[in-house]
């Protein structure tokens, strides 16, 4: 039987950032796609209830919830603070009937203490696990690309991310593949193959050039310079056949009619997936 490839896409809230929550599940819908991925603070501006409301009226899945961790603050309370935020993160994902929430697990301290930055988020971890287990809900590690080491993530790479994931069953913990962030790596796809059953989400979008913004210069799949057959057979290798979603930062597009950059996304993601 074949099966038409737009059905495994899922667009990124994000990706349509001037849309609130009930206008991104409507505005998929109407293009006929039937994943996306949502963000926490839209999840508890329109309540949880409501969400799920939405998300069954249009035959929505959600392929993954963005994002929890920031575990790398110097003091004691704000890593405590961190935590109580993540486990109402995990609550909130739970709530909605997703079972993958990621994790940007934070960038260098004021203490400029990388080495224990990365410790802290070793520990963040191990303490957020059990919590997360309890509620049916999987911790994707996503590894940001180097440029964003200083501030969003200390975590820059496949190999660091499984190295985190090692003590804990793949239910519970997994990690994601985003091709912004491991595109250029020279050990992907030996990481991709060795991570096996925890590649638990997979994120696309290219990366221009120049590069616009280091975080704001996403480009639409076709735009850039990313070979994304390699890594889309390696996920595959791997085991993940669940949605392929369209996570894109990019002031140009969000400031375009969301409805004419899906179009643009469907057509983009049936030529290059």
């Amino acid at each position: 039987m074949n099966t038409d490839p737009i059905d495994r896409l899922s667009i990124n809230q994000i990706t349509v950032k001037s849309w609130s929550l009930a206008e991104t599940v409507r505005g998929c819908a109407r293009a006929n796609i039937h994943n996306v991925g949502l963000w926490l603070e839209h999840i508890d501006e329109t309540g949880v209830e409501q969400t799920v409301k939405l998300l069954a009226e249009h035959d929505m899945a959600v392929s993954s919830v963005c994002r929890a961790g920031f575990f790398t603050a110097d003091s004691a309370r704000e890593r405590a603070a961190a935590q109580d935020d993540n486990r109402e993160s995990i609550d909130l994902t739970a709530g909605i009937g997703c079972d993958v929430l990621y994790l940007v697990c934070g960038g260098v301290p004021q203490s400029k203490d990388l080495v224990g930055a990365r410790e802290a988020v070793k520990d963040g971890l191990a303490e957020l696990v059990p919590y997360a287990r309890e509620r049916g809900v999987r911790l994707a590690i996503e590894p940001l690309n180097p440029l964003l080491c200083g501030e969003r993530s200390v975590v820059v790479t496949l190999a660091q991310s499984l190295e985190l994931a090692a003590p804990y069953s793949p239910e519970d913990v997994g990690i994601a593949v985003d091709t912004f962030n491991v595109w250029w790596d020279p050990r992907v796809l030996d990481d991709i193959a060795r991570a096996g059953e925890r590649v638990i989400s997979y994120q696309v979008c290219d990366w221009l050039v120049p590069l616009p913004h280091p975080t704001w210069g996403r480009g639409i799949p076709g735009d850039g310079v990313i070979d994304f057959a390699p890594l889309t057979r390696a996920v595959t290798q791997a085991g993940y056949t669940g949605a392929i979603e369209v996570e894109i930062f990019n002031e140009e597009i969000w400031a375009s009619d969301p409805a004419e950059i899906i179009e643009v996304v469907k057509t983009r993601f049936a030529q290059v997936f």
